[in-house]
Formats: C-alpha cells, structure tokens, sequence
C-alpha cells in the first residue's frame, strides 16, 4: 500500500465513530445515538453515499488542523444518497437523500463549509426530485468560523430558501432528538413531517440569543419542550426514543413509495355491527381504521391536535392512501379551528405528492359560536375549502354518520360531488345543519303557533323523525346527492378501482387518478376515446401497460 494511500484510509478513519472515542462514549452516556448510529439504521445496509466526509469547521486559523479533524468532523453533518425500504418497496423507489445533523461537532451547529455541504446535497435532491430525511439536532448558527473573511453577517447563504423551495417538489421528513434551536428548528418546521423524540426541545432561538435580546435568562429544557409543541401542533409523532423514531421515518415515508405486494386484513364483516345504532351514542373512529385498513398499516399524525379529526395514511391491499377520519368521540365530530388548519396542511401535502385521499367522515359541522371565533375560525376553516379545491390527487369520500352543513362539505373537498366517489355506510344522515335545529329554525312559526306544550312537543318530534327519513343515506343516494350507499366493507376501495394515468390534453400532461373502472371508461369516453380504446395498468407499478388511441395521438 503506497503512501498517499495510507493517508488516505487514516484520513478517513478521523470521521468514524471509532476513532472518536470520546464523543462517541459522552453520546451513549446521555443515552442518545450517534449521528452515524443513527445514520446506519435508516440507511439500507452498505446504500449510504457519503458527500463531504473530510470537510472540517472553518478554524483552521485558531486551531490546529489534527484537532479540527478529530473534534469537526464532516464539519458536523452527514449527507449523502441512500436507499431505505429497498427490501419492502420497488428498488426503484428507494432512493433517498439523507442528512444528519452531529450534535457532537460543536453542538450541532451550522458553520460555513456545514452549509455548503447542505445545499450541495439539497441542490441533487431538488435535481433528482428525491425524498429527505433530515436529523435537526443542533444549535442554530455558529459564530467562531473565523477563517471565512469574506462575508458580515453570512445572511446571504442560500440554505433556508433553499430548503423551502423544496415543499410541494421534494418530500421532507425531519427527525429531532435532543436540542433543535433557531436555524436547526427552521429546517424541522419547515419539513412536510415532524418526527420528535420524548428528550427534545424545539425553538426559533437558544437560551444564548434569548438572553442577548435581554428576554431573560432560561434553561434550554425550558424552550420548547415535547409536550408543549406536540399539543401546539409543531411535531406530527412523538417517538420514545432515536430508535423508534427511525423507525416511524421510515414507516412514513414508506407511503410515498408505492405499493407493497405483501399484506393482511382483519374481518371485514364485523365492519356491519361497529355503529350503535342508537346514534346519539359515540364510537371509536380509530376501531373502524384498524379493520378497514391492512393490518398494522395505519399511522396517525398529530394525534394531541385538532382531535376532531383524524390524519394520518393506511394501506388497502398494499396501496398506499391518505385519511382524512372525524373522531365523533371529541366535540361530537365538530371541526373546530385547529382541525380544520390541521387537514387543510395534511392534504396540500397529500396533494403535492398525489397521493390518493380517504376520508371517513361524520361530522355536524364546523364549530360555532363566540369562543370559536376568537380563534379566528373564519380563517382558518376556510383553508380547508381552498386545500380542497386545489386537489387534483383522487378523493374518496366515506360518510359513517352525519352529514351536515359547510364542514361536511369542506371534509370531502368542497362538495358532495368533488370527489371522484362519495359513498355513505347504511347509518348515514345528510342535512343542510343539524336536523333539530333546522326544525327549531325552518317550523318556529309553526312551533310557537301551538299553544299546548304536548302538542307542540309531539309535532316538533314528528317534524324532527321526518326530517331524518329525508335526510337518510337511501334518500340522499335517490337524489343523486351521493353516489351510493354500500355495504360497510373496503372492497369499494381495492378490488373495484384502480390506479391509472390520464392524459390531459388542456394542459399536455399525465396525471394520476384513483377510478373505478366504470368512472375509468367514463372519463375515457369523456377524452375522446374511441369505444373500443382501453387502458390496462400494472396495480403495483403503477404504469399504464396498454395504449389507448385519442385522435391520432398515442397515449401511454
């Protein structure tokens, strides 16, 4: 082995874990992972492509060069290329940008060549349209990167813009344990999924640039703790630990990857008994999720906010979807600020990355009155009617129970008709408001012109029974408000559709719709497909395997 060689090799050793004994013995003290640790477990075996390995902190004017090799090293963040989930989804879908921030290189925080290194690799994910899966630990920005003479104040480094852009192109992921302060915090709230462990602490500055605003003097376990910013709504899942938080990024962004071959389901029958039928009574939405779904598929997402509804992804036969659920369980179904701007974020994401939607819906509606209000509802529930009408990934809409006034309709995207199905179970009921106090309202004159209380008690129950034989599922289905009522099992949303591409010749592109394959063969003919045309597509790539004729032009 020549010189240069062995140089090398040692020059490389500098960066492992095993080298560095002592930061790596002060880590496994406190009970947390290295970064390399952690790095290995999201990583596929042998899949990791390291960029910047032998970059230092820019110090090499205040301190010596060996030292800065062996305390600096990758000037403290790991980014590369990978593949995670390889051996469960198509290899094709696996790869992935991952970048992970080392606390034990100066804390964590963000120096010169550490940005360069970040906006390198977010350059390729932007390029390649990959997936990030980024590790946020750390202190915000360093200030004793005295080599670099040629910037003030380092404002102008692309980094954050950068990482920004990247929302609605490339999928985010972001994982934090341990301190996460301003720059740092920036890149986790910035990303489409927040993933933090129990021992952290999340804020836009440090206990030092606190301080010096003179705001006062704070305990970094004082900033932004785990439980504050899961109930505020900054973190979607909180982990135990480094561990399971690995392990639920990799669940998660096994949704964004496709189909799976391999899966299993419960009973679809007992789905026909989950509802009393008393329909005051409450249910466990999250029981009806666990049989629709594939078993052990569904991961729910801010659970502690916007209780009133559910969001979160499942699998139906191995194919991945997004849910949209009302929990009648928390104010009575009522969507309320935070539900609505919780949704309302879930499916602009959804949308960005086409992934189909299911929504279980029972709900009466917004919530309403004064307190509301001062929680700026009309703001906030209004997201939900835009980030429903900017939908061009399928919806699906289920309704369980109620049916009711400008929330339902801004569960399923708008409208009744805005999704591509809107089914209802046999136990659901459509109103224009709730059905009691649409009859308070619509019959006061009639209510108030009976003078005897029984009389006028019986006529409002006979007026409210009424109401609700109009407002059965079956009726509205008659009126051709919904599509259909159908039996209380996943079959409408496995065996009878599909996953396929339509062109669009208005905007000269592919876009991927969920169908059934009578709606299919509907919105070909719609196009301009001949009627002999047809399309066949591979359920589990994906890819249309046939070709259909519209005009002269072949569609693929």
């Amino acid at each position: 082995m020549n010189k240069e060689f062995k140089n090398f090799i040692n020059r490389l050793e500098k960066s492992k874990d095993s080298f560095r004994t002592n930061a790596t013995e002060k880590r496994h003290h406190t009970g947390y992972r290295t970064a390399r640790e952690n790095l290995d477990d999201l990583a596929d075996p042998d899949s990791f492509l390291e960029f910047g390995e032998f970059a230092v902190a820019a110090q090499r004017s205040r301190r010596d060069y060996d030292e800065l090799q062996a305390e600096t090293a990758a000037d403290g963040i790991l980014t590369g290329f990978c593949t995670i989930n390889a051996g469960q989804v198509d290899e094709n879908r696996a790869d992935v940008v991952a970048i992970v921030y080392d606390y034990s290189v100066l804390a964590g925080t963000q120096g010169f060549f550490h940005h360069q290194k970040l906006d390198r690799i977010t350059e390729q994910a932007e390029k390649f349209n990959l997936p990030i899966v980024i590790f946020t630990e750390g202190g915000g920005g360093r200030p004793g990167d005295v080599d670099v003479t040629t910037q003030i104040a380092g404002l102008h480094i692309p980094s954050f813009s950068t990482w920004a852009r990247l929302s609605g192109h490339c999928l985010k992921i972001a994982v934090n344990n341990g301190y996460c302060f301003a720059g740092n915090a920036a890149l986790f709230g910035c990303s489409d999924f927040r993933i933090a462990t129990k021992s952290s602490w999340i804020g836009m500055a440090g206990p030092a640039m606190i301080e010096g605003g003179g705001l006062g003097v704070f305990d970094p376990k004082e900033i932004g703790p785990s439980d504050v910013q899961e109930q505020n709504g900054v973190i979607d899942i909180v982990a135990e630990d480094e561990q399971e938080a690995t392990l639920i990024a990799k669940r998660l962004l096994s949704y964004f990857q496709g189909p799976v071959e391999d899966y299993a389901c419960n009973d679809q029958a007992k789905l026909r008994d989950i509802i009393p039928e008393d329909r005051r009574w409450a249910y466990p939405i999250r029981d009806i999720i666990e049989l629709l779904a594939d078993t052990d598929s569904f991961l729910e997402l801010r659970k502690n906010y916007g209780r009133s509804i559910i969001t979160g992804f499942i699998r139906v036969e191995g194919q991945p979807m997004a849910l949209l659920a009302s929990d009648c369980q928390q104010l009575g179904g009522a969507i309320d600020s935070e539900a609505a701007e919780k949704a309302a974020e879930f499916l602009t994401t959804c949308n960005a990355h086409s992934l189909p939607v299911v929504v279980l819906a029972d709900t009466p509606g917004f919530m309403v009155g004064p307190d509301s209000e001062e929680q700026g509802a009309v703001r906030r529930m209004a997201k939900l009617f835009n980030a429903g009408a900017s939908l061009q990934t399928p919806v699906v809409a289920v309704f369980l129970r109620k049916g009711y006034g400008l929330g339902a309709q801004a569960l399923v995207g708008g409208s009744l008709h805005d999704p591509i199905y809107t089914v209802a179970w046999p136990t659901a009921e459509f109103g224009g408001m709730g059905l009691e106090g649409a009859v308070k309202l619509g019959f006061k004159k009639e209510l108030e012109a009976e003078i005897d209380n029984d009389k006028r008690e019986a006529l409002y129950n006979e007026l409210v029974a009424q109401a609700y034989e109009r407002g059965k599922a079956i009726e509205a289905a008659a009126h051709l408000e919904i599509d259909a009522v159908i039996d209380n099992i996943r079959a409408y949303l496995s065996s009878n559709g599909i996953f396929c591409f339509i062109y669009n010749q208005s905007k000269g592109s592919y876009t991927s719709q969920w169908l059934t394959y009578k709606l299919l063969r509907e919105k070909l003919l719609a196009l301009g497909f001949i009627e002999h045309s047809f399309v066949e597509v591979d359920r589990y790539s994906q890819e249309v395997t046939a070709i259909g004729v519209y005009q002269k032009r072949m569609i693929v």
